[in-house]
């Protein structure tokens, strides 16, 4: 058995961890919790049928030395928490955004052995039957040439009176990176590395420092292109992604998790063998198969820094007001160690540092 344990007894946690720890209860064993607050570990524990509950992470990695620790924690609290449970020689499952920066991801790559143990974030949208599928057919379906990419979504202000919500000291960014990053990650795993970012965002309705809108035009290193709109202003709920190929399109409409039914595509191609939700169950399962093998899972080093990279290039372009190329995300950019890259307002005004 994978001895896991998770450090953040919220809602994440409770309401999407423990059910994929409990669909996997023949390999992997939930058997610690962490949480500042000691109360609501024990508390978690005791719902939850966790053994132990800590109020520190690092008594926690000392006295259990579990295999897997999913972090479930604030993002502003990220980075410094997979440090350490990689450095206990755990692997970890780390909620998005895993890092408020490019420069975060990267020291956390530094901190990963060589066979392991790695970190993972949790992008469990590309990992459905219905992308699996698409990303299978391949060629086969002709060039990629346009993409739309849409997550509207609706945030009230109940949402951002938890403290740290809405800043970019303790969330990195605003709806791009916090929610629309699940649907960008599904269209890189389907269209590929971005070449180029013509950014917007701005925040016009919620009282908060970052951003309740953006929305992009993209070029890809294939030459196709795609337009991006995130937002937490919208009342009819949707996420959507549709795919124009060559010789036929691909569409998937659903809110927070999709099954076969909710896609559809113009191709007598389309016909996924199996029909595998996208969940954190699904997530796990790919997870713990690579666990069991030693090798690096899917959405991790290289394969999960690709959309914590086009969200910096996406922020770069927004608050610039210039196209932003990828090769200009290096270190030398300020947007490298920062999604605001210290500056006090997007471009033409409505958001604050």
């Amino acid at each position: 058995m994978i001895r896991a344990a998770i450090v953040g007894a919220g809602a994440i946690a409770a309401h999407s961890h423990v059910p994929a720890v409990r669909a996997h209860r023949d390999r992997v064993e939930l058997v610690a919790v962490a949480d500042v607050d000691e109360a609501r570990a024990t508390s978690f524990a005791a719902e939850h049928g966790v053994r132990s509950a800590y109020p520190d992470l690092g008594d926690l990695l000392a006295a259990e030395r579990p295999d897997l620790v999913m972090v479930c924690t604030p993002p502003h609290l990220h980075v410094e928490q997979v440090i350490a449970a990689l450095g206990a020689g755990a692997w970890v499952w780390c909620e998005k955004p895993a890092t408020l920066s490019l420069a975060e991801y990267d020291r956390i790559e530094a901190a990963e052995g060589r066979g392991g143990p790695y970190m993972t974030v949790v992008y469990q949208q590309r990992f459905g039957s219905g992308a699996e599928h698409l990303r299978e057919l391949g060629g086969a379906l002709g060039r990629p040439l346009v993409a739309l990419c849409q997550t509207t979504w609706h945030r009230g202000d109940d949402y951002y009176a938890v403290p740290y919500r809405g800043k970019w000291a303790t969330e990195g960014g605003g709806t791009t990176v916090l929610h629309g990053v699940h649907q960008m990650d599904l269209m890189l795993s389907v269209f590929g590395d971005w070449a180029e970012i013509r950014a917007m965002a701005g925040t016009l309705e919620r009282p908060i420092e970052t951003e309740d809108v953006s929305m992009a035009m993209v070029r890809f290193a294939n030459g196709a292109m795609a337009s991006v709109v995130t937002s937490v202003l919208s009342p009819r709920q949707e996420s959507y992604l549709r795919f124009d190929f060559a010789e036929a399109t691909v569409e998937l409409r659903h809110l927070y998790g999709y099954r076969n039914a909710d896609w559809s595509s113009t191709s007598p191609l389309w016909n996924p063998p199996r029909d595998v939700p996208s969940s954190h169950d699904t997530q796990l399962g790919l997870l713990l198969d690579a666990y069991e093998r030693g090798a690096r899972p899917p959405a991790s080093g290289a394969d999960g820094r690709r959309a914590m990279e086009f969200v910096t290039g996406l922020y770069a372009s927004a608050f610039t007001g210039r196209p932003v190329r990828r090769e200009e995300i290096t270190p030398d950019s300020p947007f490298y160690h920062r999604l605001d890259g210290g500056i006090e307002t997007f471009f033409g005004g409505t958001a604050t540092s």
